[in-house]
């Protein structure tokens, strides 16, 4: 079990509190309403938030394109309240603007990668954010297995707290490690190579894993445990798996006691090379295992075929909650257990 510092127990009335959010999307700002009850918490509590996050890869430059000045208004209407916008990160005129701050009120400040202080996690950068606040809040789950400076490197200097949704995070994910109802079966999708070391690593929790996605082509032959990864075949194209994977994948679901996706088993956005998320995931929705499921694309695979409803959790983490699952911690955990 994981036990870290709840916000609930720690004393934020009237004081100035950094909240580190999930602050990188785009056009769809749902992610951002995952923050809500941590920040209507604290406006209540008449905290002074300032928040801060990321978007985009900006590697030190400011790009305009990747300011977080849209974000603010977006936030304002999640809240309630004002939420008002400053173009820095750090130096005299934001500590100016936080000081200027009045109980309730929320500044939001720049895009923390224009900095390369964030990603390289400059001690004297974090020394800087951690100065504008009294209190530090992660609720940035999704960003938290990266040892940038304002997940790891702030916790160090001042009292800190997980936020409600980063706390629901561990505890759902948690339930996959801790005694989960088995068989536990493992949907793995996607193209991106580092999915393969984590399927892996995976074989220790999991009974099975089924492997869709472009996965199975950077597999190759190399599947050292063909009792536990189940890798599918693909249509010509590779775009999707067979019929006779789907039917594969759906026995071994049929099955499960705990039902783990990450990633989507085919270009389901191409309606000729859909079935195989739509049938696979359909499958996942009625079983009555435990069900979770996490990143970008399965997300929003669940989303577009109507089963947000029938997953237990969906998490906000893509990669955080792979190494999660495969590390039972992270780096932002650690720094907040510190």
């Amino acid at each position: 079990m994981i036990n870290l510092p709840e916000l609930k127990d720690i004393d934020v009335s009237g004081k100035r509190v950094i909240v580190r959010m999930d602050l990188d999307v785009e056009d769809d700002y749902t992610r951002l309403e995952f923050a809500e009850e941590t920040l209507d918490y604290l406006v209540s509590k008449r905290a002074r938030l300032i928040l801060i996050g990321h978007k985009g890869r900006p590697e030190g430059e400011r790009l305009p394109e990747l300011s977080l000045s849209s974000i603010a208004q977006v936030l304002g209407g999640i809240v309630g309240e004002r939420v008002n916008f400053f173009h820095d990160i750090t130096g005299y005129e934001v500590e100016k603007r936080v000081k200027m701050l009045g109980e309730g009120n929320i500044l939001l400040l720049e895009n923390l990668r224009f900095d390369k202080g964030e990603e390289e996690n400059d001690e004297n950068f974090a020394k800087d954010l951690a100065n504008l606040g009294d209190v530090y809040i992660n609720e940035a789950f999704a960003n938290s297995h990266r040892e940038h400076a304002s997940i790891v490197g702030i916790p160090k200097l001042i009292p800190h707290a997980a936020g409600f949704r980063f706390i629901k995070e561990v505890e759902n994910l948690n339930r996959v490690l801790v005694s989960p109802k088995r068989p536990v079966v493992l949907v793995v999708g996607g193209i991106k190579q580092d999915k393969v070391g984590y399927i892996k690593s995976f074989t220790r929790i999991a009974d099975k894993i089924l492997v869709g996605g472009k996965l199975p082509l950077l597999f190759g032959e190399d599947n050292s445990n063909p009792e536990k990864i189940i890798l599918g075949q693909l249509v010509p194209d590779n775009e999707d798996i067979t019929i006779h994977t789907i039917e594969k994948f759906k026995e071994e679901i049929a099955k499960a006691g705990t039902l783990v996706v990450a990633g989507v088993p085919g270009k389901y956005e191409d309606e000729g090379h859909r079935q195989g998320t739509k049938e696979v995931f359909e499958a996942i929705a009625a079983s009555s295992a435990f069900k979770l499921a996490g990143g970008g694309d399965a997300e929003a695979a669940i989303t577009e075929f109507g089963l947000n409803e029938r997953f237990d959790w969906i998490s906000v983490g893509g990669g955080a909650m792979l190494e999660f699952l495969a590390k039972g911690t992270l780096p932002g955990i650690e720094a907040l257990k510190s």
